[in-house]
This record gives C-alpha cells, structure tokens and sequence, in this order.
C-alpha cells in the first residue's frame, strides 16, 4: 500500500483519522489531526479511507484499487434517484475530487445567454459535494453545467492548470452513458471526467499576452485630490462634478463588453462619491447620460443605502435628462 501526502487516513489501533503531511522516511509520516495537531505515525498502522473512481472502458462497473499508485482525477458525478431508468423521478449532481489537492470551485448552469453560479466553495483531497438535486422532469433546464476549479494544498506541491469546463448533458447523453457502481454512491452513477492530467514536472507559467497588457493601460488610474485643510475647504465652492461617460474614464473601450464597460463606471462613481464624504463636499453631480436607464438604476441603488444623502435629477437646462445631483448632509 502506498501512501502520499494529502491522503486521508484511519488508525488501525485506536479510533480517529487524519490527513498526512509530511513524510519523515519509509516507515513513518506525519498525520496532521481534525484539531490541528501533528503526529508522527507508523504507515503500516494507517488505513487510506479515500477510494478512487478508475474507469475501465471493459467493464461498466467503477472498481475499488488501494494497492496500487492512484492516479488523480477530478469527476462530475449524476446519480439517479433509482437504478431503474423508469423508476427514476430525480437527479442529484456532485463534484468529487479524487486527487490529493484541495481545491475551491464554482458550480454555474446557463441561462439563456449567462451562467448563474448555484454553488461555491471548497473541496478536501478524496471528498464530494453535493452541488444541485433536481426532478427528473426539469433536466431540460439543467443541460449545461460549467466548473471551475483552483488546486492546491497545505504543504508544498506542483503548480497545477486551473479547471474551467462546460460540460452539456442532455438526455440524449444520459441514455448513452453507462451507469457505474461506487460505494461512495448508494446508487449506480454516470461519471464524465472534469479533470486527469495533474502536473508532475511541468512548470505551470501563465503569461499577460500584448492585448491582455494594452486592456489593462487603457482603464486610466482614479486619481484623488490631496485633502485640504478646513480653512481652505471653508473658501472654495463644496461641490463637486463627474462624467461617466466612458470615453471620459477610458482611454479606449474598444473590445470591452457592456459589463465591463458599467463596472468601471459604476467603480469610478463610487470613488469620487466616497472621496467627497469623506472631504466635505456638499454636492455632487453625477453626469450618466440617457441610455437605456442601466447606469442611473445601479447609481441610484448604491444612494440609497447613504442615509446622510439626498438626490434627485440634476437641472434639465444645463444638464438635459442625463445626470443625477446629490447632496451630501453633515
């Protein structure tokens, strides 16, 4: 039996379980304990409570294999409610993470034209999370799941890719697939592979390409005034002017989408409105424009949770229908 670090483990002497740590030579590692201790135990009294999932395109069955080296694999697991295609009425979905790294991972569904993150968080070594249960019946609207996952662990390990997959499972797919038995699961599962080619050797480097360097030049920085003290404050107008326009804040939007282009004026907003606050200022003009009403909706809803502020529309003649006055009380 093999052991590695990251592994989960039960002692064969005494009740509790761990995880290991470090390896301090053939016969001994360290097993670091659920309050966080750290002991050094003999391997030949450890148990790996971990099972894998290995596919044999042979058979149809998932078989169980401790003696040998486990290879690490990341699995996307559907588990009818029954083993009987027409008894079945729901399925639930898991992530199980049968490798030694731990990782933090979103789990999304598309709607229409976007993905809407159901559930996130983060996963141990050789453990499954339940991510969604649904009725047979509403599978049509669960057909494409997406995963993204981040792995690491508590020790020293090698670099791995990030995971981000879109799997799409339709009926289709699920009458095609085979049903595979797991004691993980009570009942037969169909398992689609997210994640296999773990790093050893490579060096995982990520570099900024040229388009990704000259999109992040073209967001201009927020530059703030200096403070002034009280006197000064006292002998200039208190009030304060910003257009959102993008054109104003970027020096290129081209390529950017709606989205981007509202978080950064709606990032920009909220500096300028946070800097007046905290300055004195008494008035502040925020100059949005007409549009389809998107930006003047979110402005309007980050106002409102100010109590020490009140606003309305800005003067039609030198403003037409396009900006938002805000005035700031003590």
């Amino acid at each position: 039996m093999k052991l590695r670090i990251g592994d989960k483990v039960r002692f064969l002497d005494e009740v509790g379980e761990g995880t290991i740590t470090r390896i301090k030579d053939k016969d001994t590692v360290y097993v670091e304990m659920n309050d966080g201790f750290e002991i050094p135990y003999p391997v030949k009294k450890l148990v790996p409570v971990h099972t894998e999932l290995i596919l044999n395109p042979e058979v149809e069955n998932i078989e169980l294999e401790l003696e040998t080296t486990l290879t690490d694999c990341v699995y996307f697991i559907i588990e009818p409610d029954h083993n009987m295609p027409l008894l079945v009425s729901d399925y639930k979905f898991y992530l199980f993470n049968s490798s030694a790294y731990s990782m933090m991972f979103t789990y999304s569904i598309k709607d229409e034209a976007h993905f809407q993150t159901l559930k996130q968080g983060q996963l141990g070594a050789y453990q499954k999370v339940l991510l969604k249960q649904v009725k047979k019946d509403f599978f049509k609207e669960f057909v494409k799941h997406k995963i993204e996952c981040l792995f690491f662990k508590n020790t020293y390990y090698k670099s791995q890719i990030p995971l981000a997959e879109v799997l799409h499972i339709d009926e289709r797919v699920l009458a095609q697939s085979n049903l595979l038995t797991h004691n993980e699961f009570k009942n037969q599962v169909i398992a689609f592979v997210l994640k296999d080619d773990f790093l050893d050797k490579k060096q995982v480097i990520q570099n900024l390409t040229t388009e990704d360097v000259m999109r992040l030049k073209s967001i201009k920085e927020f530059k703030q005034p200096k403070k002034v003290s009280a006197v000064k404050q006292q002998l200039k107008d208190l009030s304060r002017e910003i257009d959102l326009h993008i054109e104003e804040l970027v020096d290129s939007h081209k390529g950017l989408t709606n989205y981007e282009i509202m978080s950064i004026q709606i990032q920009r907003f909220e500096k300028e409105l946070d800097f007046c606050m905290a300055n004195g200022y008494k008035k502040l003009i925020a100059i949005h424009g007409v549009g389809n009403g998107k930006l003047k909706q979110e402005i309007v809803a980050i106002l409102k949770t100010h109590s020490q502020l009140e606003f309305y529309d800005a003067s039609y003649k030198e403003y037409g229908y396009g900006a938002t006055e805000i005035r700031i009380r003590s």
